[in-house]
């Protein structure tokens, strides 16, 4: 298996397309388990970027019409080896995680799809598979902050957020659309 890293650590690895072969395997299992829902399943974060140095985790996004009907969804991805703690949602999401012996492999977060979170996941995907020179520039800061802070995944994640909000703000302005619901950074 091409995924998969230690609880909390940081370590990124070198784009591998496998990741997206993974993904859509995972996206099989999903949609035969939510078959009788309405979901739109996306494959978000660094893997979904080609090019892009990553964690080799797997997230993906379910959107759904609204929170509350999200939460449905939590016992059915229980069910099929996922973990849900509510520690991680921060009132805008649901988060679970698919972990084997302290080797987390995929994140789901389950968001409404008319949320501003859902809209920067989509937004940052897309604009930088357009934009290989920001990956390149993404890549080398992940790498220098995996260095920094490979026991401190929040820091990691904390110190990553200016470059993110940058990016969101330039794919705002290209694919010319409006910020949906209150804001929130990935």
């Amino acid at each position: 298996m091409s995924i998969g890293i230690k609880r909390k650590t940081v370590k990124v690895f070198k784009y591998n397309p496998e990741w997206k072969n993974e993904y859509l395997k995972e996206k099989n299992t999903l949609k035969d388990a939510l078959k009788n829902y309405d979901v739109d399943i996306q494959h978000v974060g660094s893997t979904s970027i080609v090019g892009c140095k990553a964690k080799p985790i797997i997230d993906i996004a379910i959107g759904v019409s609204n929170l509350e009907y999200g939460k449905r969804l939590i016992p059915i991805l229980q069910k099929i080896g996922y973990h849900y703690d509510g520690r991680n949602d921060f009132g805008v999401r649901y988060f679970l995680k698919k972990c084997e012996n302290d080797i987390e492999t995929y994140f789901i977060h389950i968001e409404d799809k008319n949320s501003r979170i859902w809209q920067h996941h989509i937004l940052f995907r897309d604009y930088m598979n357009l934009n290989p020179d920001e990956v390149i520039k993404y890549s080398d800061l992940k790498e220098n902050l995996a260095q920094k802070f490979c026991d401190d995944r929040k820091s990691y994640t904390k110190a990553k957020e200016a470059y993110i909000e940058k990016i969101i703000d330039k794919a705002f302005k290209k694919f010319d659309v409006k910020p949906k619901g209150k804001n929130y950074i990935m």
